[in-house]
């Protein structure tokens, strides 16, 4: 999967502007056509996710070849009538069989999951400063990504 397969993820909040909708457009498109990448990876619990989502299911209409999975931190297993619900916006799902056990460390192992089975990340970190100074799931996981030789394209810059 790692090859031709792109993950996001970032803060919870983020400063949504037309320019970064654009950007992650161009960014995208760009993985697309020119990485071949056509598996995108999701998680949850940020605006950032939500909007990547958004705009990737609007490229999709583009390029109807590309997939969007989500990857659950929460629900090990879930109902037919839940599993139709997420496959309203993704083309599929699943639980890591690493988040077994995980406790409150469900998200960093969910990130790392996503991370590696993929060849780049889309981050949203806002600010070197404060990505330097603050302890965030964001920063785990960019340092994570960063000591597995990842491809990351950051945002807002």
């Amino acid at each position: 999967m790692q090859e031709n397969t792109c993950c996001f993820f970032g803060h919870r909040t983020i400063n949504e502007t037309e320019e970064l909708r654009k950007k992650i457009i161009q960014a995208v498109e760009k993985l697309i056509t020119e990485e071949n990448v056509d598996v995108f990876l999701f998680g949850s619990k940020s605006r950032f996710d939500s909007l990547c989502l958004e705009l990737v299911t609007e490229i999709k209409e583009k390029y109807p070849h590309i997939k969007r999975i989500y990857v659950r931190a929460e629900f090990p297993v879930i109902s037919d009538e839940y599993k139709t619900y997420l496959l309203k916006s993704y083309e599929d799902t699943y639980y890591p069989e690493r988040l077994v056990g995980a406790g409150r460390a469900i998200y960093v192992e969910r990130n790392r999951e996503m991370i590696d089975g993929s060849r780049f990340c889309i981050v949203y970190c806002d600010g070197e400063n404060e990505y330097k100074t603050r302890k965030s799931g964001t920063k785990i996981a960019m340092d994570y990504a960063l000591k597995k030789g990842k491809e990351i394209i950051c945002f807002p810059g």
